[in-house]
């Protein structure tokens, strides 16, 4: 874990892919970057699981959402799947 103005990241990479987020902020590239945001993910009413990605912010007219992983689990990779395949208004990357 690593800790960055008060806020504490789950691996070192996450921090300072923040860092690199908020220089892009500064610079105007992007704007409204959120933490940790999360998207309730169903199917056919039903509710599965909840997806929470480390980062959402706007560049341009799209919505980011960013999720910086040294290692994916089993888990992520379904969760991310369906996220991808149930918000297809956000762009979705990887770090």
């Amino acid at each position: 874990r690593t800790t960055i103005d008060g806020i504490t990241f789950h691996s070192k990479k996450e921090a300072e892919h923040y860092l690199t987020l908020l220089w892009e902020e500064k610079a105007g590239t992007i704007s409204d970057i959120k933490l940790q945001p999360r998207f309730k993910l169903y199917v056919g009413g039903i509710h599965i699981c909840t997806y929470v990605a480390d980062f959402l912010f706007k560049r341009g007219k799209y919505q980011v959402v960013q999720d910086v992983k040294g290692y994916k689990t089993k888990e992520y990779k379904i969760k991310s799947k369906l996220f991808q395949a149930l918000y297809q208004e956000y762009l979705f990357e990887e770090i």
